[in-house]
């Protein structure tokens, strides 16, 4: 089996030396350089270059820069995606986003993780667990969300949080570690209705 199934697999693996990883990572570091360097008003460019990095797009989407990841193609995002400032998506396993995401500035999504023993982490092993985010997601600054976590939909995740534990749908969540603080209703809608909040 090869490292790249490994990591596919749920496994430990070796990233370190396998020149297939090595130059997957390369592509990916480099596709994002390049997109990070990239005025603001060039625009097609930039979407030009993240159809061909991440795995699977949405109609339309928006990530600003600088964006940086791993691989890209364990990257899926679904229609009217917005990543705001510096988000880092590690994507040695899959992370799928649903429709209607919207990602705050300085978030990070970590499919990656190293082994709590010392002996096989100074091997340089590690592992890879996906991560899924529902449709109709707000993720508030600052946010960090952990190997393995599903977010379910309908979700908005307080700023700062970090994500350990699976989110159900219909709820605000937040903490470190992040929990479900109140589900979401329908006295939400009407808070902003006739003159707002």
């Amino acid at each position: 089996m090869t490292e790249k199934e490994k990591m596919l697999r749920r496994m430990l693996y070796d990233a370190n030396y396998d020149e297939e990883l090595l130059a997957e990572r390369m592509r990916a570091k480099d596709l994002c350089y390049t997109f990070n360097q990239l005025r603001p008003s060039e625009a097609a460019e930039q979407e030009r270059i993240l159809r061909s990095l991440l795995g699977k797009t949405g109609a339309s989407f928006s990530i600003l820069p600088p964006f940086w990841c791993d691989y890209g193609y364990n990257i899926e995002i679904g229609d009217h995606f917005f990543a705001n400032h510096n988000c880092v998506i590690l994507d040695s396993n899959k992370v799928v986003f649903g429709d209607n995401v919207f990602i705050a500035p300085n978030c990070g999504f970590y499919t990656a993780g190293h082994p709590i023993d010392v002996g096989l982490r100074n091997q340089g092993l590690e592992y890879a667990y996906p991560i899924t985010v529902g449709h109709d997601v707000w993720i508030g600054a600052g946010v960090q969300v952990m190997p393995g976590v599903t977010i379910g939909s309908n979700v908005v995740i307080g700023g700062g949080s970090v994500v350990v534990h699976d989110i159900p749908d219909n709820v605000v969540a937040v903490g470190n570690p992040c929990r479900p603080v109140r589900p979401i209703t329908a006295a939400d809608a009407a808070l902003y209705g006739a003159g707002g909040i």
